[in-house]
């Protein structure tokens, strides 16, 4: 099956600048989606409540990668407190849109966020 992307979803596919791990990160969530099989790890480097530098390994579709990439971008910078806040549905809409069956990918994304936030809360 072959899916129509917007560009955006195909530059950060294409050029992730946000993959790779974070050495002794505060906090780790790897989600994963059975049906697709992609799999998220997302690394949380928090400095005074704050999110000073996020990573992802992603193994999965384009739409799965742009997620995890875009992300990142939007988590940098932000507190604990308005990380929690991103939605799925901002990151669908800077990304230009994906097609349907994709979508799960933007709510995996958020969760490993989720669960990147709960472990650094449960190491503090």
């Amino acid at each position: 099956m072959s899916f129509k992307y917007s560009d955006e979803v195909l530059k950060r596919f294409r050029n992730p600048v946000n993959a790779g791990k974070i050495e002794n990160p505060g906090g780790v969530g790897v989600v994963g989606n059975r049906n697709c099989g992609d799999v998220m790890h997302l690394y949380l480097k928090v400095e005074n409540n704050v999110i000073k530098d996020v990573k992802f390994e992603t193994l999965g579709c384009a739409a799965a990668l742009a997620f995890s990439d875009l992300l990142c971008d939007i988590a940098k910078n932000k507190t604990i407190e308005q990380a929690l806040k991103i939605t799925k549905d901002e990151l669908v809409k800077e990304l230009g849109g994906v097609p349907a069956p994709k979508l799960h990918c933007s709510l995996l994304a958020v969760d490993a966020l989720h669960k990147a936030i709960e472990d650094f809360q449960k190491k503090k």
